[in-house]
């Protein structure tokens, strides 16, 4: 396979409109590898955004990094904001540092790998769609509310490279609402942290083939110790009904 063609581009003080514009420009004249420099809270970068791009960002990208992207591979080597593969469908965000709220909201197909913590409402209403399956693999810990209303796909909780020994791997109203897809935690969680109704139980021989062969990929990407990570139990959380709140509404 021949290399991509590659653009870098400095865009400390560029306006987040006048990057996009540019971008998919150069990707309409055959540029198939980005490289942002500086990058300064510009948002919506690779939104909207197929096929077979390739990012490396650098700095801090703003918001909805990656929204309702198909296929595009996005590195960041820093942090990001809220909002990261909003109603993604395909592609893989490749997170160094830590990310914000939000993430995978309605997320529809590929991979989220966040070295770090995130912040609040992760992979809220991500779904399963069609063939495909999207996962978040989070190496730090969680705010409140991961996985609400989550109806498919993967979140795998790690809890191990956080800035906050003293944190919870997970805040409160772990899947409030959650009605399809599966949360695994490495180690436990305790149920205090959990929704209502849920329950956390050990990992079965299936769940730890989905999980490892997840584990093998994320310590690929992010150039960590596979075993290391496996090397702890994991528990998980499955929805105790399709319809969780279906007795609040009175049938006419």
């Amino acid at each position: 396979m021949s290399a991509k063609q590659k653009k870098t581009l400095s865009v400390g003080g560029m306006y987040y409109k006048q990057l996009n514009e540019e971008i998919r420009a150069q990707a309409a004249k055959g540029v198939g590898h980005f490289v942002l420099k500086e990058c300064n809270g510009q948002r919506y970068i690779a939104t909207a955004l197929e096929g077979d791009l390739l990012f490396d960002i650098y700095g801090v990208p703003g918001q909805d990094l990656g929204a309702f992207m198909r296929g595009p591979r996005i590195r960041v080597h820093n942090n990001a904001q809220d909002g990261v593969g909003n109603t993604m469908d395909e592609g893989r965000v490749i997170i160094e540092g830590i990310a914000g709220d939000v993430i995978g909201y309605a997320m529809r197909g590929g991979e989220i790998f966040v070295r770090g913590d995130v912040g609040y409402r992760v992979g809220i209403h991500m779904k399963a769609y069609l063939d495909h399956q999207p996962k978040i693999v989070i190496g730090g810990k969680a705010g409140d509310f991961l996985g609400e209303y989550m109806a498919g796909g993967i979140i795998l909780l790690l809890g191990m490279f956080s800035d906050k020994p003293d944190a919870p791997v997970a805040g409160r109203s772990l899947g409030t609402g959650m009605h399809g897809g599966v949360i695994y935690v490495r180690g436990g969680i305790s149920e205090e942290q959990l929704g209502p109704g849920l329950q956390a139980q050990p990992a079965s021989s299936e769940d730890l083939e989905v999980v490892e062969e997840l584990v093998r990929e994320y310590a690929r990407e992010l150039k960590l110790d596979s075993e290391a990570i496996l090397s702890e139990n994991f528990v998980k959380i499955r929805p105790f009904s399709h319809r969780p709140y279906a007795d609040l509404y009175v049938p006419c």
